[in-house]
């Protein structure tokens, strides 16, 4: 409790609310989270037929599902020159995970672990930082991006904010996992859009 307080302190101070008024957010904090799902996606062509590949990594176990991600990232990014990426991936998702790797004692894989790489070296790409153009004080969500592009919103069943309670209590991990996959394939039709390109339709999207 003394850890929490102190952590969720200028919280606590900006919206006049105690400390155990704001478990709910635990979730967001690496220190006190649990990872039960990563979903992943990645676009794959054939004699020009195109298709994005979905996967996901679910369960209770934490640190079976990294030991998971690990085998299936260095499998990947052995085979392809290619790039991780995520909306706010830079300020959130990909050093959420790097601490979840640490806290379960287990080895960051290579593209997540930044010690020693030059900034060009780093082979993460952020969706955010691409719509902020430069204006690097500019924050837009992936609901309202998506919104913006013509994308079906993620969040169009929970949001993040739900994640703890339809676990915990509704003991729906499922629906958890349909979340995280909505994310994955809204984050890939934004690329499509930057890049000008049709959106994917529900018959190139297959999930492994």
């Amino acid at each position: 409790m003394d850890l929490w307080n102190s952590k969720t302190r200028w919280v606590q101070e900006r919206e006049g609310k105690p400390a155990e008024e704001l478990y709910d957010r635990a979730g967001i904090y690496a220190e006190f989270a649990k990872v039960i799902c990563i979903s992943l996606g990645y676009f794959h062509e054939v004699e020009g037929e195109r298709s994005f590949r979905l996967t996901s990594l679910s369960g209770h176990d934490e640190k079976g599902i990294f030991q998971s991600l690990t085998a299936l990232l260095k499998k990947f990014f052995r085979e392809r020159d290619a790039l991780l990426c995520a909306h706010n991936g830079k300020e959130f998702d990909f050093p959420f995970l790097a601490r979840r790797y640490i806290i379960n004692g287990l080895k960051l894989p290579e593209v997540m672990d930044l010690a020693g790489k030059k900034p060009w070296e780093v082979q993460h790409l952020d969706t955010m930082d691409l719509w902020k153009f430069g204006d690097y004080k500019h924050y837009t969500s992936i609901d309202l991006l998506t919104y913006c592009l013509g994308i079906p919103s993620p969040k169009d069943d929970i949001t993040g904010a739900d994640v703890a309670r339809v676990y915990y209590e509704e003991e729906d991990l499922p629906r958890i996992t349909e979340y995280c996959e909505k994310d994955v394939i809204s984050i890939a039709q934004v690329m499509l859009r930057f890049k000008g390109l049709e959106l994917l339709s529900e018959k190139e999207i297959i999930r492994l």
